[in-house]
């Protein structure tokens, strides 16, 4: 009856196994091999065609190819090693002493842990071992070597250089065709359309007389097969198997203990100590500002750098030419609009009232249609008279249950004692039940598993 609504958990670990046997399992047992049933559902296979493919594509068919012309290589300049000796030796080899390096002993002492509230009088290993020591000037390592720019020219040659050949550009040629000259004439407007467009006469139109409407005399049938064929049959109102909803009240008053009441023991906390932070005291001699950069550098005298820029060419006092081939080729012509090319009609207007009859009303005979024939079964004698029946197995075999009280409300007056609590969260109860036996009359307990 009580069933576990929360998520399983592992704070109440008490060495229990879990079962994995569900009813489902237990009531419905597998029948040997049996195998699922095969689908309908049909295949999607490759289907292969059985002709013989033809290896010529569009491409084939279309590309020709050209004779490639290989540009030409040329062959790169033989190396020549340079005579002389290589100096390999740095400034690190000719400074750096080797020395012996040994294991590092550990200077931090073992941790102590203070259970007294006595007050901490001890030096720390920081203050101990880290102490202000005479700060030394560091020598420099840096050679004094005077800069003696080179004498000779560069004469190695770049693959720009090597590789470009120079070629006279030639003038594109233009594909503009000559300029037309415009006819002295006056615009000819004469068409095809205009020569050979024949005018005809357009025939009257036929107007047929409108008809007049007149009434059916046979009155409306209104009567449809569902309100002719349709009765409906009696029957009793379907029962309810829905059981009858009844409150569990217990009158026993609310005992005001907990779980987390009976469980959480309060502990002593104590204030965390406040660390007092040493004085700062200010220095009383001069700070020297001095770096190794600023007293072993030495200044230079260089002249800046020359721009790589080309010699400025002569300006020329002759007038701007500024003709080109477009304003040449391309004048401005005097365009004039033309006029709107509109004939005039020659099919007069109509006057006269406008016919509305179509071809539809003048060829169109009516015809009286026939009720379609209905395809509904006829309806079978007997079914009126005999009652229908609802019953089903539930409704017969089903017996109401009474509820009863869960015990976990009030463990003590119902007669129950706390025994221990399982992984999942469940505490366990016993019963005393004053069951007597043939030795003596004390109570036998009966041990109860409740959801809390």
């Amino acid at each position: 009856r009580h069933r576990c609504c929360h998520i399983r958990t592992r704070i109440y670990e008490d060495g229990l196994q879990l079962s994995h046997t569900t009813e489902y399992g237990d009531n419905y047992p597998g029948y040997g091999n049996v195998s699922p049933p095969r689908s309908c559902k049909p295949k999607h296979e490759y289907q292969q065609d059985g002709s013989k493919m033809d290896g010529i594509t569009t491409f084939k068919s279309d590309y020709l190819p050209y004779n490639i012309v290989k540009r030409p290589f040329r062959a790169p300049q033989e190396y020549r090693p340079k005579s002389g000796k290589i100096d390999l030796g740095t400034i690190y080899q000719k400074d750096y002493s080797p020395h012996k390096v040994g294991p590092v002993t550990l200077a931090r002492p073992r941790e102590r842990k203070h259970t007294t509230d006595a007050k901490l009088d001890t030096i720390p290993t920081y203050r101990d071992d880290y102490r202000v020591k005479a700060a030394q000037r560091t020598e420099s390592c840096k050679v004094e070597r005077v800069y003696k720019p080179p004498t000779e020219r560069f004469g190695n040659p770049s693959t720009f250089q090597d590789d470009f050949i120079p070629r006279e550009l030639n003038p594109v040629q233009s594909f503009k065709p000559p300029v037309a000259k415009p006819p002295d004439g006056p615009f000819d407007g004469t068409t095809s359309h205009r020569t050979a467009y024949v005018v005809h006469e357009l025939e009257p139109k036929f107007v047929r007389p409108r008809e007049e409407y007149k009434p059916c005399d046979q009155p409306f049938e209104d009567l449809t097969t569902h309100q002719r064929d349709f009765k409906g049959i009696p029957g009793q109102q379907a029962k309810s198997c829905k059981p009858e909803n009844r409150k569990v009240v217990s009158d026993v008053p609310f005992s005001g203990m907990t779980e987390f009441q009976e469980r959480y023991q309060p502990w002593l906390v104590t204030l965390p100590e406040f660390h007092k932070p040493r004085e700062y005291i200010p220095r009383t001699d001069k700070m020297d500002l001095n770096s190794t950069n600023r007293l072993d550098y030495i200044t230079h005298k260089s002249s800046p750098a020359a721009p790589i820029r080309p010699p400025q060419r002569r300006r020329m006092n002759a007038p701007f030419q500024g003709n080109t081939t477009t304003k040449d080729d391309f004048k401005p012509w005097s365009i004039c609009r033309q006029g709107i090319i509109k004939k005039e009609p020659q099919i007069p207007k109509p006057t006269g009232k406008f016919s509305d009859l179509t071809t539809f009303r003048s060829h169109y005979i009516p015809h009286q249609a026939t009720p379609a024939q209905s395809c509904k079964p006829v309806h079978a004698v007997g079914l009126n008279e005999v009652p229908f029946q609802d019953e089903t197995l539930y409704r017969i075999e089903y017996t109401p249950k009474k509820k009863e009280i869960c015990p976990a409300h009030h463990p003590s007056n119902l007669g129950y004692v706390y025994v221990n609590t399982d992984s999942q969260g469940h505490q366990f109860f016993r019963q005393l039940s004053p069951e007597p036996s043939n030795s003596n009359c004390n109570p036998i307990p009966n041990e109860v598993a409740v959801m809390t």
